[in-house]
């Protein structure tokens, strides 16, 4: 059988930096930070009291008052992206065969805001009478964002949320790839969202050790590769791709971006929390990837790193890096956007996936901020180019993004210029 080959035609970004693709872009090109107080609950007894909030986001400019209520921000984020990207595929509505269209959208985390209030309002009663509302639990499931896209649209194509952890948007992509070059469907809307900025979603990773503590410094809180890190920074938002057969999208004169060229997924098998300190499952998910794209390491130009920012999988994944590209890897730039967004949890792969896409398409690669000379790690390997502070123009014929997850998820995607 054949595969059949998948573009992507459409983006969508609710971000800490952006609540659009042409902002959230622009941003990360002058390296601007995302990181600030927090707002959304009174952090000020917490070890971290800062993380990368989307700002100005106004739900009514994408659902009726009346039906606010219904989505918890997560889905409101998704829908926001979903909507943009959408739009961006310029689809003709009635001529597009509804049944041949899904939708694969991720959490990490889901609606846990909606947990919060609803298990908070039972045990503040004193008769403890059950009064849950309605929507607690459509709110609040992981799976639903998926579900409202399909229902605003009434695309009737495979349809679900995927799971792990800080790998699932790379995997709903993944899963939405592999759905199209199988024939099952010719367009997916695929990425992830999360709104995970809440009192016990801060508290629970303060408890791991997890977070930055860097008070303050907030907006220089999140520095990957350099010696002083100390932690990831929480973010927020959603990312939304577009992914459509090629014979298809030709058909309709459809705006190209890039190709989607392969995908990975593997497993540490090590740790609940912990990458495996020598990336063995970082060098298997990469290679898969590779495999997968009928690629060779020489290929990719820029990889659009995990980088969190923590002390442990820095290293792991720079060790990971060389191991696949051995001496291609010098000739890379390597960056870290989350330097910017933050950790977007179950929503960072589908954000990371377009800012690669915009790299290839744009040949410019984001950079990753908050490096200074003095900061070095020796424990990195410094000839290698980590992008820092400035964006680099080169051409970039091809990207690769990677994201791992608690658990042991590993997943990694490659997009490459489209020709014919």
């Amino acid at each position: 059988m054949e595969l059949k080959r998948v573009v992507v035609t459409g983006l969508g970004a609710v971000t800490p930096i952006g609540n659009n693709v042409s902002d959230f872009w622009n941003n990360l090109l002058a390296g601007v930070s995302g990181a600030g107080p927090i707002t959304h609950f009174d952090a000020s007894k917490f070890k971290t009291q800062f993380a990368c909030e989307v700002k100005d986001f106004d739900p009514l400019k994408y659902f009726e008052k009346k039906e606010v209520r219904k989505y918890d921000l997560y889905s409101q984020f998704a829908v926001a992206a979903a909507k943009e990207s959408v739009d961006d595929a310029a689809f003709d509505m009635e001529k597009l065969d509804h049944d041949r269209v899904g939708v694969i959208f991720a959490a990490g985390i889901g609606g846990i805001s909606t947990f919060e209030q609803e298990v908070a309002s039972y045990y503040a009663t004193e008769d403890r009478v059950p009064r849950f509302n309605p929507f607690f639990i459509p709110k609040m499931i992981g799976d639903i964002a998926a579900g409202h896209i399909s229902m605003i649209y009434g695309f009737r194509g495979p349809n679900f949320g995927t799971v792990s952890a800080c790998a699932s948007s790379t995997n709903a992509l993944g899963v939405a790839f592999d759905i199209i070059r199988l024939g099952k469907a010719d367009v997916m809307i695929a990425g992830g969202a999360e709104a995970a900025i809440t009192a016990p979603g801060v508290g629970g990773f303060n408890s791991m050790h997890a977070l930055s503590t860097r008070n303050d410094s907030p907006q220089t809180a999140s520095r990957p590769f350099s010696k002083s890190r100390d932690g990831f920074v929480m973010g927020e938002g959603s990312g939304s791709l577009v992914l459509e057969e090629l014979e298809h999208a030709l058909a309709r004169g459809a705006k190209i971006y890039a190709e989607v060229a392969g995908t990975g997924a593997s497993a540490d098998a090590y740790h609940m929390t912990a990458t495996h300190p020598e990336g063995l499952g970082a060098i298997l998910v990469m290679n898969s990837a590779l495999k997968d794209a009928n690629m060779a390491p020489e290929e990719i130009d820029y990889i659009n790193v995990h980088g969190t920012s923590t002390p442990v999988g820095d290293p792991s994944e720079v060790k990971a890096i060389k191991n696949v590209f051995g001496d291609n890897a010098y000739k890379l730039n390597i960056s870290s956007t989350k330097s910017m967004t933050g950790h977007l949890l179950g929503a960072t792969g589908a954000i990371e996936a377009i800012a690669s896409v915009l790299s290839v398409k744009n040949d410019i690669v984001p950079p990753t901020i908050n490096h200074t000379p003095d900061d070095d790690d020796p424990e990195l390997d410094n000839k290698l180019n980590f992008t820092f502070n400035k964006a680099q123009k080169r051409v970039v014929r091809a990207a690769l993004s990677n994201t791992f997850g608690f658990g042991g998820h590993n997943s990694s995607i490659i997009v490459k210029k489209f020709a014919k």
